[in-house]
């Protein structure tokens, strides 16, 4: 019996050209097998500013790709920074966006946190508030794909990608959780939700 394809949709908190975040997600994408789909959501910038009275149809074309884009995936991994110990707002909107649709909710998500060595606090104050709004949202978490890996800016070469060793290997061990994830039955209390 031949394995559906699997599809994650990768969605980056950072608008900054050369963020360490997209460059991990870019990478996550290149490495995926034949039969994984990775699609890169490029529409950050695009979205309006979130307003519960926009939310009904038709919605503004951002809205929709976005939501279009998280009901056909498996599953969906973030990669964001913190600024000023929070998310950055742009890719808070974007959560915001998601509540209204359902479209998240008990879809299996996972997030790696890319901050350096450097960063005082290792991003932790945001990807504590992405586990908060993602409940909120009832999103599964992949506990074992929510992972830190460091990544400096000079790990980034001139094509965005990372061929940093330590870096493909942990990125790789995340992509399978989150693979054997998607593969698994639906949980007993998401199977029945409408599609």
């Amino acid at each position: 019996m031949i394995d559906e394809p699997v599809r994650i949709l990768l969605v980056s908190g950072s608008m900054r050209a050369g963020s360490s975040n997209t460059a991990v997600l870019r990478t996550l994408q290149a490495m995926t097998p034949p039969d994984v789909r990775a699609d890169l959501y490029e529409g950050l910038a695009a979205l309006p500013h979130f307003n519960p009275d926009d939310d009904y149809e038709p919605l503004h074309p951002a809205v929709s790709v976005l939501r279009a884009g998280i009901a056909a995936a498996g599953a969906v991994v973030f990669c964001t920074p913190e600024y000023a110990g929070a998310l950055p707002g742009s890719f808070k909107n974007v959560l915001d966006w998601t509540v209204g649709g359902g479209e998240i909710y008990g879809k299996p998500v996972a997030w790696i946190n890319a901050s350096s060595a450097a960063a005082p606090t290792g991003g932790a104050d945001a990807h504590d508030s992405l586990r908060k709004v993602l409940g909120y949202t009832g999103a599964e978490i992949i506990e074992d794909a929510c992972v830190r890996i460091p990544v400096a800016r000079q790990m980034i070469e001139a094509d965005g990608l990372i061929r940093d060793s330590a870096v493909r290997a942990a990125l790789a061990e995340a992509l399978a959780a989150v693979v054997a994830r998607i593969r698994q039955p639906p949980r007993a209390d998401t199977a029945d939700l409408p599609m």
